[in-house]
């Protein structure tokens, strides 16, 4: 069975806005080269760019019998 697992952190959307505060600290994260890997994987992603990733993960199944998207992914897909 094939299989796409979508790992974002949290989706920002209308009424879950409250990360939005947390901006800063990523930014400061990134600028660490032992934090960057990190701030990268515990991003925030919109609910649009979710929903292009859900769709795109049903759209276009895995090859493999599983796939695991991280946050980058999921903004790529966008």
């Amino acid at each position: 069975m094939r299989a796409t697992i979508l790992r974002p952190w949290y989706v920002v959307g209308p009424g879950h806005r409250w990360p939005i505060i947390l901006t800063p600290l990523y930014a400061l994260a990134a600028c660490v080269p032992l934090w960057r890997p990190a701030a990268g994987r515990l991003g925030l992603v919109s609910l649009e760019q979710m929903t292009q990733a859900l769709v795109r993960a049903v759209e276009k199944p895995p090859a493999s019998a599983l796939t695991i998207v991280d946050v980058p992914g999921i903004r790529a897909t966008a």
